[in-house]
């Protein structure tokens, strides 16, 4: 997914900047980037650097010294190398983006075209923030810049704009991905995890709403595009890739996961010993079980955290192979004669599970069951780049489906919808490929009523295919 941080301040922004970028770390593992402008200079500072292997600190703080002023913005990025710094008609600006464009290719083409050209190519394939900044560039000023934007692209868009005198936010047109406005005295911040908040000693001001833009100055927040009233928030934020302590429209993470288990743990009828969370989204659903059904939270499973710090793993496969069974650890203490159910956040391709339910049976456990925090991943997602969004027939679903239609792609809705003959005979046949004494997953009903808002204002197309713009 990615995320970002900006900051304006009366002094310099470097240490929150540095600091805020690092809090969104969590949220992608490709490359990060930071750019201020100095105004004492009047010029840009940009730098960017692969994350691949190694941690956004490392690479940063021995060039901290050269990022002057007291404007910033900066990036974790799991797409391309940002920020990009461009000289336009609309005056000279760096610009950050979380994204997805399904449509790419075609406004790639449609640029071309039109006389226009890519310099920032990644991978020798377009670097999307350069085409959302030529799309940018071609309003007549940057509101009307970054409405086209939304009215061209298919997917989703955030992004900060840094200009010589402001920071410029504008939040997807349909609120997919999070924008979190913070204050203190003499600095206003912008990122896409409230967690950056608190040790920075910024306070939380609000959510900017789905299509808002606003423009940041260390002395105030302008709001130059109203928010639409039509939003379709990703739920994947709460479920997976969201940090326990952030908060998105004022609900928390945590809370949220902690909601979720608690209802399952009330109405599961199996008979356990002990229930405990895969690291780490996975905790706060275990621990709201095992308070629901009333048994014992137990760490049969930790998360070696030396070398395995971040929730996403490697883009190649044979990597995150790896990875997905190296960084846990099952503790044989705990699991021996034990009827031992694990939560988790989800099942995209069933990597993890394939590794790890053998040696937690190894480990000595008499019973594996698993709970999943969301409901059945039947969807890739089209509108926000997390690990289910590579292709369908990735997804486990799809290729169980596959087994039991002869048809990767038949009566989808069927085996999207709970308790159906088709969903059930779904859900047994990946409980009989892992082994497992019981596997049950979440419904789409319990996760909205934990996230608190209307279903109608969420965004649930993986599960159920449904789109509402």
């Amino acid at each position: 997914m990615g995320g970002f941080f900006g900051v304006a301040s009366r002094q310099a922004c470097r240490n929150d900047l540095f600091y805020g970028v690092d809090y969104n770390s969590h949220l992608g593992t490709r490359r990060g980037g930071m750019a201020t402008y100095d105004g004492t200079e009047k010029r840009f500072c940009r730098s960017i650097h692969s994350l691949e292997s190694t941690y956004f600190r490392t690479k940063f703080e021995n060039e901290l010294y050269k990022f002057k002023g007291n404007l910033g913005i900066g990036i974790i990025s799991d797409t391309d190398p940002q920020p990009i710094i461009i000289n336009s008609h609309l005056g000279k600006y760096a610009i950050v983006t979380v994204a997805k464009i399904c449509n790419i290719d075609e406004l790639e083409r449609k640029l071309l075209a039109d006389g226009k050209h890519f310099a920032e190519l990644s991978s020798g394939n377009t670097n999307q923030t350069e085409l959302i900044a030529l799309l940018i560039n071609q309003g007549k000023d940057f509101v009307d810049g970054i409405e086209n934007v939304y009215n061209n692209i298919h997917g989703s868009c955030s992004m900060l704009i840094l200009t010589e005198s402001s920071i410029i936010a504008a939040r997807d047109r349909y609120g997919r991905t999070p924008i979190i406005l913070g204050y203190k005295d003499g600095a206003y911040a912008l990122t896409s995890e409230s967690t950056a908040f608190p040790n920075l000693d910024y306070e939380t001001v609000r959510d900017l709403g789905p299509g808002e833009i606003v423009e940041v100055t260390p002395d105030a927040v302008t709001t130059l595009r109203p928010a639409g009233s039509e939003m379709q928030i990703c739920s994947f934020l709460w479920v997976y890739y969201g940090f326990p302590t952030s908060c998105y429209e004022d609900r928390n993470v945590e809370d949220v996961r902690f909601k979720s288990g608690f209802e399952m743990g009330k109405t599961d009828e199996s008979e356990v010993d002990c229930v405990c969370g895969i690291p780490d989204s996975g905790v706060g659903m275990a621990l709201g079980y095992a308070a629901g059904k009333g048994i014992p939270y137990r760490r049969a499973i930790s998360k070696y955290t030396p070398t395995w710090p971040r929730s996403f793993t490697p883009s190649d496969q044979t990597m995150r192979s790896l990875v997905a069974k190296m960084k846990l650890v099952p503790n044989r203490a705990m699991l021996k004669g034990m009827r031992a159910l694990f939560c988790d956040d989800s099942i995209v391709r069933g990597t993890q599970l394939n590794d790890n339910v053998k040696v937690l049976y190894d480990c000595g456990a008499k019973e594996v069951h698993m709970r999943i925090a969301c409901p059945p991943l039947i969807y890739g997602c089209r509108y926000v780049g997390f690990t289910s969004s590579k292709s369908d027939m990735e997804l486990l679903t799809r290729r169980i489906i596959g087994d039991l239609e002869g048809d990767p792609n038949k009566n989808l809705e069927a085996y999207a919808t709970t308790d159906s003959p088709q969903y059930k005979a779904m859900v047994e046949k990946i409980r009989e490929r892992f082994g497992l004494t019981s596997l049950k997953f979440n419904t789409i009903e319990t996760l909205i009523k934990a996230i608190g808002l209307p279903k109608c204002k969420v965004c649930t197309h993986c599960f159920d295919g449904s789109s509402h713009f």
